[in-house]
């Protein structure tokens, strides 16, 4: 026996949440699927939490358009829904001209993207506003900033609820199958049920691609393959040198090692890239190393032994080491064909600034 549902979304991580309610305000009957006793258990809980400008992302990309509408709507949400969070700003630094070549290509992005407020500043301006940090030049972003996650996720889940929506926590999908009727899951956990669904998103983070393969029809065909790229973080001991985030130019397949705060005053550096094979989130005390190198490329202050393992997240990605960054890989029924599905793959950074636009998108391909 099955029950019939609107909409069922797997995951409820800030993504997955905000998808939710962006469907149950339209007045969709929408359940939340959550294989953990809890919402945002995965990458949602183990990120920088920061408010990101979109500045690094290609003209175009979804993570370019998603990332600077979702800043101006994620801005508004936490202050409408008084959910704690500063705009600290950011300092992307550059240490020599080869860097400085960097901040240009940057800042041409930025404006292609329509990110708001970055402007260059020169060591000098660099210096007045933050005397530790050497560089030769910078950009600064005043409106990047950094949040409470965990009370932006319970916000989306009390709007979710407050529109009739639910989440079935302990509620793992085992397997689905598109047909003629809609799509059927079937969910295990204390109490297995079959559901019958008009419309399904898989917003799973690091198991999409296990519920897409799960889903049978011509959308698992389409599956990407996953890459987990593990980013460990070191927390700084002692106090702080800096008011404001400070970024390296970027490197490879991530922003560099770099200084956030969070809003208890902690101060930490990372993530850094390490390539795994399964999820797994100690931090080895030994990759704070090369870390040391790295922050003192624009903090030479860093003392010896100032840095403590922090934590560790995991970026889901859909490109091999040495590729270049993929974009979103966000396939609705005009890329597989089937009404009602929509698959969300690699949703990595900037996943938790663009989650309120991914929600608008996600919502107007089911529309």
């Amino acid at each position: 026996m099955s029950e019939h549902l609107d909409c069922a979304v797997i995951g409820a991580g800030v993504i997955g949440l905000a998808i939710a309610r962006a469907l149950a305000r339209t007045g969709r009957d929408v359940i939340v699927l959550e294989a953990e006793g809890s919402i945002g258990t995965g990458a949602s809980s183990r990120n920088s939490e920061v408010i990101h400008a979109g500045m690094y992302y290609a003209p175009g990309s979804l993570k370019a358009r998603l990332c600077v509408a979702g800043s101006r709507m994620l801005r508004q949400h936490l202050a409408q829904y008084h959910v704690d969070h500063r705009l600290v700003g950011k300092l992307i630094v550059a240490t020599n001209d080869a860097e400085e070549a960097k901040l240009a290509a940057i800042l041409d992005r930025a404006r292609d993207n329509g990110v708001e407020s970055l402007h260059p500043l020169s060591r000098a301006e660099v210096h007045r506003l933050e005397p530790e940090v050497r560089c030769t030049a910078a950009l600064h972003s005043p409106l990047t900033g950094i949040l409470d996650t965990h009370g932006y996720m319970l916000s989306l889940q009390g709007d979710l609820e407050a529109n009739g929506g639910m989440i079935a926590f302990r509620s793992p999908v085992l397997a689905g199958h598109a047909g003629d009727d809609g799509i059927a899951l079937e969910v295990g956990g204390d109490a297995p049920m079959r559901l019958m669904c008009r419309c399904v998103v898989n917003a799973a983070g690091l198991g999409a691609q296990a519920i897409g393969r799960a889903i049978a029809g011509p959308a698992a065909a389409l599956v990407p393959p996953r890459y987990l790229c593990k980013g460990n973080y070191f927390l700084l001991s002692g106090r702080f040198p800096f008011s404001r985030l400070v970024y390296p130019t970027p490197v490879g397949a991530g922003l560099g090692t770099h200084f956030t705060l969070d809003l208890a005053g902690q101060g930490r550096f990372g993530p850094d890239v390490e390539w795994v094979e399964q999820e797994t989130y100690d931090v080895a005390p030994e990759r704070g190393d090369v870390f040391y190198d790295a922050v003192r490329r624009y903090w030479p202050g860093l003392a010896d032994g100032a840095l403590r393992p922090g934590f560790a997240g995991i970026r889901s990605k859909v490109t091999a080491p040495g590729e270049a960054a993929a974009d979103f890989l966000i396939q609705g029924p005009g890329d597989h064909g089937i009404a009602g599905l929509v698959h969300l793959y690699g949703m990595e950074s900037p996943g938790l600034t663009a989650s309120l636009a991914i929600a608008d998108y996600v919502r107007e391909l089911l529309a």
